[in-house]
């Protein structure tokens, strides 16, 4: 991605299309962005790892391992990164 500014919609935009590679099988328009992505998608630790890998890929943001706990929500993640770009 670029260095140019990035906003909130262009992130959730981002994140729901890594997300909608991960659960093809979910109506994503139906997700609200304050649940829990891993319980309202219904993926495992694993698919949610390689969502978090993939966010680094994308943004050049490393998530610490210690960090994890904080990336329950859509909500949560956008604003992370938003604090680190």
């Amino acid at each position: 991605m670029s260095m140019q500014t990035v906003n909130m919609a262009q992130i959730q935009t981002t994140l729901l299309d890594v997300l909608s590679n991960l659960a093809p099988e979910k109506d994503l328009s139906l997700y609200e962005s304050n649940t829990g992505i891993q319980e309202a998608l219904d993926i495992d630790s694993f698919d949610y790892l390689n969502f978090l890998i993939e966010l680094e890929s994308l943004y050049g943001v490393a998530v610490p391992e210690a960090d994890y706990d904080q990336l329950v929500t859509l909500d949560d993640v956008v604003d992370y990164l938003l604090d680190r770009l």
